[in-house]
C-alpha cells in the first residue's frame, strides 16, 4: 500500500508563488497541495478545520507575526508541523524559531528539491535548519576543534530535548528523575558550551550525527539507521 501523501498548506501573500507550489506538489505522488491563505488569521482558520501536515509560513508581515503564528497553529492543531518560509536565513533566528514552535526555517530561494526534502524530513519528524548555529572560527594553525562525546544517556536527553519535550516529559520517557535529567542536561551544556535549550536542539544535528540535507532527527533512537535525533 502506498504511503499516504503529505498534505502542505501555505501561508502566503503571493498568488505567483502558491500556483508555483501547487504545480511543483502536484507534480510529485508524495505530496497533495493542502491551499493556501493570504492572510495569517485566514491561515489559522484552514488549519483549524483540514489539520495539513506542513503549513509553510511567510514572514511578509514581519517576523514577529510570522513566529506569533506559528504559536498559534501549534496550539490549535497536534498534527501540523510549521515550516517558516523566509527570504533570506538572516530573517528569523533558528532559536526563536524554535522557540515558537517551527521544525524548519527555509529558504524561498532554495531550489525545488531543497524545499521537497525539507517537506518530506519535517513530515518524518526531523528539524529542517539548513546552517544550524554558529560555530567559533577556528585560530590559525589550530584545526578546529570535533564536537564534544556525548554518553549514550546524554544522546538521548538531547534527543528528546531537540523534540521540544520539557525535563518532566524527558524523565518520564527515559523512565528517570526529572532531577536526574537536569543533571545529564549540565553535563551537556559544559562539554558543548550551549547556552540554552534552543542553541543546544540546533546544534544537536553536529552532536548526534545529520541527516541528508541538513535535517536533525526528532525522534530516532540513538544510533538507529538514517537518523540521531532532536
Amino acid at each position: 500500500m502506498a504511503p499516504k501523501p503529505i498534505s502542505v498548506f501555505a501561508c502566503e501573500s503571493q498568488p505567483v508563488v502558491v500556483e508555483g507550489l501547487r504545480k511543483a506538489l502536484e507534480r510529485s505522488a508524495e505530496f497533495v497541495f493542502a491551499g493556501a491563505a493570504a492572510r495569517p488569521a485566514e491561515a489559522l482558520q484552514a488549519v483549524l478545520g483540514r489539520s495539513p501536515d506542513i503549513t509553510l509560513v511567510d514572514h511578509e508581515d514581519g517576523p514577529a507575526e510570522a513566529l506569533a503564528l506559528v504559536g498559534e497553529m501549534c496550539k490549535a492543531s497536534s498534527k501540523t508541523q510549521a515550516v517558516l518560509w523566509v527570504k533570506s536565513d538572516q530573517d528569523i533566528r533558528a532559536g526563536e524559531a524554535l522557540h515558537a514552535g517551527a521544525r524548519a526555517v527555509l529558504v524561498k530561494s532554495r531550489p525545488l528539491d531543497t524545499l521537497l526534502e525539507c517537506l518530506r524530513v519535517v513530515a518524518r519528524g526531523y528539524l529542517w535548519f539548513e546552517n544550524g548555529a554558529p560555530e567559533p572560527v577556528a585560530e590559525p594553525g589550530r584545526e578546529r576543534r570535533r564536537p564534544p562525546r556525548l554518553t549514550p544517556r546524554e544522546r538521548q536527553v538531547v534527543t528528546l530535548l531537540a523534540q521540544g519535550l520539557k525535563n518532566t516529559e524527558i524523565a518520564k520517557a527515559l523512565e528517570i528523575s526529572p532531577g536526574t535529567v537536569k543533571v545529564h542536561l549540565m553535563h551537556v551544556f559544559e562539554k558543548t558550551g550551549a547556552r540554552d535549550r534552543y542553541e543546544l536542539a540546533i546544534r544537536s544535528r553536529k552532536l548526534l550525527g545529520p541527516e541528508p540535507g541538513g535535517a536533525v532527527a526528532a525522534g530516532a533512537e540513538p544510533g538507529a539507521s538514517g537518523s540521531a535525533a532532536p
